[in-house]
């Protein structure tokens, strides 16, 4: 439930409605109408409390994001004229005016043609580190709560909240301008708009019992990397979206009718969409294929691996684990390497792929990270290490990122239960 103005908003009334649908795509357009997330962010409050006031009385509008724009705009300019009284600034304000209060919105001189992809843009500034560049990315342009953000980083929600303070400090200490670089600079920025996107995808394919605004979030990305690739066709930008196409191909086989999880080997392979798999390995293939692949890219080949065999037994694992041993020197984090010890554990067995999770676990990086414990947990239980395996699972239980994910540790934990009762 949102507030505006004091009051709280029922989940179903068209002002709330407007805040999920529309909230981020309508800060993105005010930082570029009013040139800073400041002015931006008042905007947008101004516009949600006067929707609140008018849209009982007067009816929702036709197209309630540009409303909602338009009324953020010019609310922020009301203000800022009643401020140029002051003789000391009055002339800045008056040139700040002059660019930001024409009746139609200012011609954009850049190649993007969506604010929001724009936002992450100038969110990903070179002269901010990388991790800062993609959590202020993801809270002020997506959305996400420093708790969803502090999940997709493995850290805490405290360290997200003081890199994005931190972050808009250093942008009005620097004066750093809300534009675009030019095309030949943009590679510059590239890192961080990749990984601001795979996250967006990864935090709505985390949560599937959320049904549409899973799915939404899934699909914003996608769409993102579309227009990215039609800017800057390179191998990276298409590997990405392969990824994504691939992954998002499966959707509809992650729950079962009971909205509980399924393994990768429960899935039914009936319910994949065939036409996402097409485009992706198509694509994956063709980020593959020049001098220098990526890290999105060799994790598109690895998922086009899994999307083409008709079985996870007839997967090709000589393949993929040469392909994650290529993408743990492009990419050495913990999580690949966690992803290569399931790889492994297929061709080697599970004392293998055991042996690697375990020193992953030893070396701290994946503690707030409940996948490698339910990992562990299967692994034990398939080498019979029942106890071992139950207290995995209990390990996985509070860090689960969603009520499918905890419904299903606990489904096993009753199975452990059981089969000990019964042995």
């Amino acid at each position: 439930m949102q507030q505006f103005g004091g009051r709280p908003r029922a989940a179903g009334d068209p002002v709330e409605s407007a805040y999920r649908l529309h909230s981020r795509a309508v800060l993105a357009s005010l930082v570029r109408l009013l040139g800073g997330f400041d002015l931006a962010e008042e905007g947008l409050h101004e516009a949600f409390l006067a929707a609140t006031a008018q849209w009982p009385r007067d009816g929702v509008p036709r197209d309630p994001r540009s409303w909602l724009i338009s009324a953020g705009r010019f609310r922020v300019i009301d203000r800022l004229r009643s401020k140029a009284r002051l003789d000391a600034v009055r002339s800045d304000l008056s040139r700040h005016l002059d660019m930001v209060s024409e009746p139609t919105a200012p011609p954009m001189e850049d190649n993007l043609p969506d604010d929001r992809l724009r936002l992450i843009f100038i969110c990903c500034h070179p002269s901010l580190p990388v991790d800062a560049q993609v959590a202020m990315a993801l809270r002020e342009v997506c959305g996400l709560t420093t708790e969803q953000i502090a999940a997709a980083f493995l850290t805490g929600a405290p360290t997200i909240a003081q890199r994005i303070v931190r972050a808009k400090a250093r942008i009005r200490y620097l004066a750093l301008p809300y534009v675009v670089p030019d095309t030949d600079e943009l590679d510059q920025r590239m890192e961080g708009v990749l990984h601001v996107i795979y996250l967006i995808f990864t935090e709505g394919y985390a949560n599937p019992e959320r049904g549409g605004s899973s799915e939404a979030l899934c699909n914003e990305a996608i769409r993102l990397a579309r227009l990215l690739r039609d800017l800057l066709s390179n191998g990276e930008v298409i590997g990405l979206l392969a990824l994504m196409l691939l992954q998002d191909s499966r959707r509809a086989a992650r729950l079962n009718a009971d909205g509980d999880m399924r393994l990768l080997d429960d899935k039914d392979r009936g319910l994949w969409d065939s036409e996402r798999i097409v485009e992706g390995c198509a694509l994956a293939l063709e980020a593959n294929s020049g001098a220098a692949v990526g890290a999105f890219a060799l994790q598109a080949a690895i998922a086009a691996c899994y999307a083409r065999a008709p079985s996870l037994e007839s997967v090709d694992w000589d393949r993929v684990l040469a392909l994650y041993d290529l993408l743990t020197q492009a990419e050495p984090s913990p999580v690949i390497k966690l992803n290569r010890a399931v790889a492994l554990s297929r061709k080697s067995g599970a004392a293998a792929g055991l042996a690697v999770v375990d020193g992953l676990l030893a070396d701290g990086e994946l503690q707030n990270y409940g996948l490698a414990y339910a990992v562990r947990a299967q692994l034990c239980r398939e080498l019979g290490r029942s106890e071992e395996a139950r207290t995995a699972f209990e390990s996985a239980f509070p860090l689960a990122r969603s009520p499918a994910e905890r419904r299903w540790i606990e489904k096993q934990i009753a199975g452990l239960d059981a089969a000990q009762l019964t042995s």
